[in-house]
């Protein structure tokens, strides 16, 4: 079973993408990062819920402002490399999302319903890094 942590700024839309993957056979767990709590990763310390996860489902504005937001993704970067990110990004898509590299991100633009949600964090876990979703 793929172990999916979703962290979003919004709660009622993190407890959809948390239902929806778990209607879908993920085990989820969820966090509000940094608007909800410290988060270790910005402090440059490791987070055992990225360590626990097959791969990270985060909002692009998780931190409520957007060079907050790409600092936390460089950190888990850092510190988790080998962990895929899926970056959702329901409005806008940030100018400092990479999708190859080190910092690179599998982007979620748009709604990230449940199909959307399964498919973008298939290609995260494969090859298909590269493709907005």
């Amino acid at each position: 079973m793929t172990r999916v942590l979703v962290v979003n700024h919004d709660v009622d839309l993190a407890d959809q993408e948390v239902d929806s993957l778990r209607r879908r056979g993920y085990e989820v767990r969820e966090c509000l990062g940094p608007i909800g709590a410290q988060c270790p990763v910005l402090a440059g310390h490791q987070c055992s819920l990225a360590e626990w996860a097959d791969v990270l489902v985060y909002d692009a504005w998780a931190t409520g402002e957007p060079d907050g937001a790409q600092d936390l993704i460089e950190g888990l970067r850092d510190l988790h490399p080998d962990v895929p990110i899926v970056l959702s990004a329901p409005g806008i898509e940030p100018d400092w999302m990479e999708v190859v590299g080190p910092t690179g991100v599998t982007p979620l633009v748009g709604v990230p319903s449940g199909e959307r949600l399964v498919r973008a964090i298939e290609a995260s876990l494969g090859e298909g890094r590269s493709a907005i979703l």
